[in-house]
């Protein structure tokens, strides 16, 4: 056979294989939503002539296309692999590390962004002095395990950003430093291999160091009763870093062995609804096997337990905070945990209709420095 007809029968393959991807993309029902990505996917936009001649409908269809492209599935994975055995290390801000752990990016924050947090913080402390204030902000996986980025990436220090943070607050609001206990555990499964949150491990290390400033004393490990619950969840950095092939985590509840759920009243205020358990089992048939912890983010979520303690207490909090409650159920009567993401109601009018004398606020470092709600707080 010569160069010609080579050449010929190559095209004709070609021209076969693209008829055949055109006509499963128009038969091909679209999706709403991406297990594998854990997002929701473009949906084909409608058309009028302003939109095309503003660009805005060109670019929400080539979305479209990209989203809704037929066995998208397939075709990510294989890129995946593609990427993995030319040796790449770095997706869609996510690095894949040793022992196949997937690393988020710190978005380094400009120092007003800092100082804007600041003033917030101090601002609410001015104005609600009766309040008791403890703050944690927690280092992420790409610092605590920096053992185990790629070579040659160097990362800026959270340490240095939750320390100059930490230096501009009111002196009567109490700092809970968990960096060293959490650096000191970074041999342990304290952080998520597939998704950006610390494990329950992580949590318990944290609620400990707390406990030191909230003058209670943390209920020792034994009196918890460890259970996996899943050993199939792939998160957040899975879905985002298109990284494939990587071993799934291990999600473990800490059950107190002598305390059931039906003592417990959970209720999800502003959504009516409600609930005798701090977990949705239901979820761990769902990709975003996370939200077992109170079925993820609300924007005010009341729990009342038979607690004895006389002690009412507000979380500020992003998703860390959610694997982190329920070691605090046996040293508060209520717990009152809001989103400010989502919360758009009166704070104060919260924290004095409830009499609530303590507030913890709990993100990680990554979500504090970059979302806007946490420098609008109102008081």
């Amino acid at each position: 056979m010569n160069k010609k007809a080579l050449k010929r029968i190559i095209a004709l393959v070609f021209i076969i294989f693209f008829i055949i991807i055109v006509i499963l993309n128009v038969i091909t029902p679209s999706k709403d939503f991406s297990e594998q990505e854990n997002r929701m996917l473009e949906q084909r936009p409608k058309f009028s002539v302003k939109s095309l001649l503003k660009g805005d409908f060109t670019k929400k269809y080539e979305k479209y296309i990209s989203d809704q492209f037929a066995f998208r599935d397939f075709w990510v994975e294989l890129k995946s692999n593609c990427d993995k055995l030319m040796g790449k290390k770095e997706s869609n801000d996510v690095y894949l590390g040793k022992d196949d752990y997937l690393l988020e990016k710190f978005k380094n924050p400009q120092d007003k962004d800092i100082e804007d947090r600041v003033k917030a913080l101090n601002k609410l402390d001015n104005e609600s002095k009766e309040l008791k204030k403890y703050v944690i902000i927690a280092p992420t996986s790409v610092e605590i395990n920096s053992d185990k980025l790629p070579r040659y990436v160097v990362e800026p220090s959270q340490k240095d950003v939750i320390s100059e943070f930490e230096d501009g607050l009111n002196k009567d609001i109490e700092f809970v430093d968990i960096y060293n206990k959490l650096k000191s555990k970074n041999d342990e499964y304290i952080y998520y291999k597939t998704d950006h949150h610390w494990t329950t491990d992580g949590a318990y290390y944290a609620y400990e160091e707390l406990s030191k400033y909230m003058g209670f004393t943390a209920t020792p490990k034994s009196k918890f009763e460890k259970m996996k619950v899943t050993d199939e969840f792939l998160g957040s950095l899975y879905s985002k870093g298109n990284f494939r092939n990587v071993e799934a985590d291990d999600i473990n509840l800490y059950k107190y062995k002598n305390r059931q759920d039906e003592n417990i009243k959970v209720e999800y205020t502003l959504e009516d609804k409600k609930s005798e358990s701090l977990y949705e089992m239901k979820n761990l048939e769902k990709k975003d096997k996370y939200t077992v912890f109170q079925d993820g983010n609300h924007p005010l979520v009341k729990i009342t337990t038979e607690s004895d303690e006389d002690r009412k207490l507000i979380i500020l909090k992003d998703s860390y905070a959610n694997s982190f409650v329920p070691f605090l159920i046996e040293h508060f009567s209520e717990i009152y945990m809001v989103d400010l993401r989502y919360y758009k109601e009166d704070l104060s009018k919260l924290i004095e209709e409830n009499e609530i004398g303590e507030m913890l606020m709990l993100y990680n470092a990554n979500t504090y420095f970059q979302d806007m709600s946490v420098k609008n707080i109102k008081y």
